[in-house]
């Protein structure tokens, strides 16, 4: 969503790298350019003048002035000052002491309500908690069969006593559920309410009545992220005739200029709680302002990166995988390559995990056309394989290269081009387990791995070497006599061997 900004920003940014001064006019005109990039975002009028101007004054202050690379530190204040505009530090969910916590969605039709319930369901079961759904929808066709799916693909309970389509009282089922959740000891109830076309009369009413019937702890706005400044406009008027307490973006991932993201927030004092970056149950995550702003920026966002592997890899796997790194290259397998494989591909899309990563954004074009079924292709080979050709892919010959690829409906080269492929992160991963540097680069003591093969020896001459000094060639030739032996040339210690250049 934020990929236009992103690149405009990078490229307003670029100017100032290498500069050891800033000047007022440097200033002015980076100024400039990030106010056209948040307007051309759809960054709502007021948010902009109100960032330039926080932007402007800290660029201006000593803090640039001083600091040793300037162009830095003003990427550092806008880093800060979007971190401000996203809300500043993450706003976590509000517990009730004695449960259940009631959570209240709200929002227009079509914005995603009742698609995010299940998922927000999801995310409080993977927390530890055991929420149930509340079915408040009951005007839109077909909308309690719906939530009624998601929570089953969910893994989630539901409470849906009414079958909707206009038939039923919202309010009554909203307060039915409170009994229904304390006597099956539900300890988090969300209620999916009905949603309008537009701001009405009618929605402002049925929604308040609801919120006064049960009293919720958090009511969260769901806002459709692709709708630009018209979200902003329906957050103020939510917020004047319900009240919330916090924001739900859903459809992060459309192709929307994502001004809404930058500009509810500070518009209606509101804070994002919650994003929602795709369609399966397990896009959805806890909004995090200062991940978001670096998002923007290209800096990546490893930590949620890494967030995500915790939940995907398992300990023991991983313990068992660096066991079999350490004690060789030939000890990592087929199977386990298909293993890690399949682990990564259950933490979600490759493009967004790539997308993840730092300085990414300059390989936007190659990440989005990634094929993801590659990974599949890649399953299917390796499963037409005998378990020996697993374990040891060296006795894959041409015959067994022809019949994988028959099995597996691919061409004979892709067979070879994976088996090879295979080889060089075999040896790549064994060389990092056992904490080698990269390949070609000299060893360094302490650090292991980079030597070069083989033990280097002097070199040495056919004959034995007589000295030109006639006192010690007589030395030398008494003690070959006595048959002592020659004496060893000297060497340098091994350590710092390793860290000399080959001769």
């Amino acid at each position: 969503m934020f990929d236009t900004l992103s690149d405009r920003l990078a490229a307003t940014f670029k100017n100032l790298r290498g500069k050891g001064r800033l000047s007022e006019a440097d200033i002015d005109a980076t100024a400039r350019e990030i106010r056209i990039a948040l307007l051309e975002a759809d960054v709502a009028l007021p948010v902009v003048r109100a960032f330039i101007k926080q932007v402007k004054e800290r660029a201006l202050g000593a803090e640039v002035s001083k600091a040793l690379n300037p162009g830095q530190q003003v990427i550092k204040i806008v880093n800060d000052e979007l971190v401000n505009v996203l809300g500043g530090e993450t706003r976590r969910l509000r517990f009730a002491k004695n449960p259940p916590t009631v959570i209240m969605l709200a929002g227009l039709q079509g914005a995603g309500k009742t698609t995010l319930a299940g998922k927000l369901g999801r995310w409080l079961k993977g927390q530890g908690h055991t929420p149930l759904l509340v079915a408040c929808d009951l005007q839109r066709p077909n909308a309690v069969n719906q939530l009624s799916v998601v929570a089953e693909r969910a893994g989630v309970a539901v409470y849906a006593p009414e079958p909707g389509n206009g038939v039923g009282d919202p309010v009554k089922v909203a307060q039915d559920s409170l009994v229904f959740a304390r006597d099956k000891q539900y300890d988090v109830v969300v209620v999916d309410t009905a949603g309008r076309l537009g701001i009405d009369e009618e929605l402002m009413r049925q929604a308040a009545d609801i919120r006064d019937a049960v009293s919720p702890d958090e009511v969260l706005f769901v806002v459709d992220a692709m709708i630009g400044q018209d979200a902003v406009t329906t957050a103020e008027a939510f917020r004047d005739g319900v009240g919330f307490d916090g924001v739900v973006l859903s459809k992060l991932d459309g192709d929307a200029r994502g001004g809404a993201a930058l500009s509810i927030a500070q518009i209606t004092g509101r804070q994002i709680m919650f994003a929602s970056n795709g369609e399966k149950l397990d896009e959805f995550d806890a909004f995090h302002p200062d991940r978001m702003a670096s998002r923007i920026l290209g800096m990546g966002d490893v930590l949620s990166l890494i967030e995500q592997a915790e939940r995907t890899f398992s300990q023991e796997e991983a313990e068992k995988l660096a066991g079999k790194l350490a004690k060789g290259p030939k000890e990592f397998t087929l199977d386990d390559f298909l293993t890690q494989m399949e682990q990564v591909r259950k933490m979600g899309s490759l493009s967004k995990l790539l997308g993840m990563m730092p300085g990414m954004g300059q390989m936007r074009e190659q990440i989005n056309n990634l094929d993801e079924r590659e990974v599949d292709r890649t399953a299917a080979i390796i499963k037409s394989m005998t378990p020996a050709e697993r374990n040891d892919p060296k006795i894959i010959n041409g015959s067994r290269r022809a019949r994988i690829a028959r099995g597996s409906g691919v061409d004979v080269s892709a067979v070879k081009g994976l088996v090879e492929r295979f080889f060089e992160a075999r040896k790549m991963m064994s060389r990092m387990a056992q904490g080698g540097g990269m390949p070609g680069m000299p060893g360094i003591p302490g650090m292991g791995g980079g030597k070069r093969k083989g033990k280097q020896q002097p070199k040495r001459g056919k004959g034995a070497r007589r000295s030109g000094n006639p006192m010690k060639r007589r030395e030398e030739e008494a003690q070959r006599a006595d048959g002592g032996a020659e004496p060893a040339p000297f060497e340098l210690p091994k350590e710092f061997r390793d860290i000399l250049p080959p001769k």
